[in-house]
């Protein structure tokens, strides 16, 4: 008997072009394990959209600039994840420009940010700010 995987949310694939499944991914960060940097943070946050995971969102937000309701809204259907830039500014900052494809009420839709990700005293990473492009 084979067991269905549920596959990443966030598309990542392995070296050989297979999507990996989100137990080999984003779920371990979900879980608790810390992002290798600020590319693997943004992935598992987009992963906790489309799981409606407001807990982890809330706990990798840089706590100055999280606003206190995120309103994430259980109608929006997320369909997909594009990264298209990882910078590493210095030790403890980066930015991810991603494109993110969801529909709302019907209607398609896509948001296009580049992210800004700070390295805390603890060295987890967590999420600033973005910029709307």
């Amino acid at each position: 008997m084979s067991r269905a995987v549920s596959l990443c949310p966030c598309g990542r694939s392995d070296s050989r072009g297979r999507p990996l499944a989100l137990a080999a991914c984003c779920g371990p960060r979900l879980a608790g394990d810390a992002a290798p940097d600020a590319e693997a943070l943004m992935r598992s946050r987009y992963t906790a959209y489309v799981l409606g995971d407001e807990a982890y969102l809330r706990a990798t937000w840089l706590p100055d600039t999280c606003p206190p309701d995120l309103q994430l809204d259980p109608a929006t259907r997320w369909l997909g994840l594009e990264v298209r830039a990882h910078r590493q500014i210095d030790a403890d900052h980066a930015e991810v420009e991603f494109v993110a494809r969801y529909r709302v009420q019907g209607r398609g839709a896509r948001l296009h940010e580049r992210s800004r990700f700070v390295r805390d005293a603890q060295g987890r990473w967590l999420y600033v700010d973005g910029e709307i492009r």
